[in-house]
């Protein structure tokens, strides 16, 4: 797969399908790899353009990390794929990415969904990440610090699995491209720094805000101030969902993909 060279490092991506340009956007601690629920779904009627943000995966985990310069990424990236406009579906983190996109670069914003995301992190949130992070840089133990993330974006019935649990978190330690401690740091940072609350009526795209009903990290006023702030925006809640709404409902996710992305093909295409 490819990689693509930035003034501060590389910036790693795949392309998979056919079909109208959709790219998509992992949230924090994730990378291009967090999309695979749904990419079979999505690449039967959409050119998936799915980068590793700076900081993780297979990207230059060792430089600066803003909302705004991954932004800045977001369309470098798909000047050099010769797009003249996409569609953005970012995921919590990734979600304000695609807003600072859409608002930073609105010419190659199609249509805009963001995903379990906020234009502003709660104090509550930050603090939380903030340890999140001290306890990777302490050397907390990997499995014990994956699943105080998973008990935030899961919803309960996803424990009572305790096979789908283990699996899951086998994934998460076995993973052949970890992120860094130090770079985890950052994105936490990054995220605080974030506040576009202000912007929001400036927001000049069609635009889906998508959110999990059970959701406790990001919860429905993040969810509901994006789809009143945004000018014309709708807001899609997804029952059975906490915040990693694809993961735990990637077909309702796809199919509300497709009824915002291709209106013309109806609910379903």
């Amino acid at each position: 797969m490819p990689k693509l060279q930035l003034n501060d490092g590389e910036l790693y991506y795949e392309l998979h399908g056919s079909g109208p340009p959709l790219l998509l956007i992992a949230g924090l601690a994730s990378d291009s790899q967090s999309w695979l629920p749904v990419l079979p779904g999505l690449a039967e009627h959409f050119t998936l353009i799915v980068p590793d943000n700076r900081g993780v995966g297979r990207s230059t985990q060792d430089c600066p990390i803003t909302i705004e310069l991954m932004a800045q990424d977001c369309a470098v990236l798909l000047r050099a794929l010769g797009l003249e406009r996409a569609a953005l579906v970012g995921h919590s983190m990734g979600g304000m990415v695609a807003l600072e996109t859409a608002l930073r670069y609105p010419q190659l914003v199609g249509r805009l969904v963001p995903v379990a995301s906020s234009a502003r992190n709660s104090a509550r949130n930050n603090l939380l990440f903030s340890d999140w992070a001290a306890g990777l840089e302490a050397g907390q133990d990997r499995a014990v610090w994956f699943r105080s993330i998973l008990s935030w974006i899961m919803t309960e019935s996803f424990f009572e699995d305790q096979q789908q649990l283990d699996l899951v978190l086998a994934y998460l330690l076995s993973y052949p491209w970890p992120q860094t401690a130090e770079a985890f740091g950052r994105q936490v940072k990054a995220i605080a720094a974030f506040d576009a609350v202000a912007r929001l009526p400036e927001v000049a795209v069609p635009t889906c805000v998508i959110a999990g009903r059970q959701d406790i990290l990001l919860g429905m006023e993040h969810a509901e101030q994006l789809a009143r702030q945004i000018p014309g925006a709708e807001l899609v809640l997804i029952e059975g969902a906490a915040h990693s709404v694809h993961t735990e409902q990637p077909e309702r996710f796809v199919q509300e993909l497709y009824r915002f992305l291709l209106p013309e093909e109806g609910e379903t295409p």
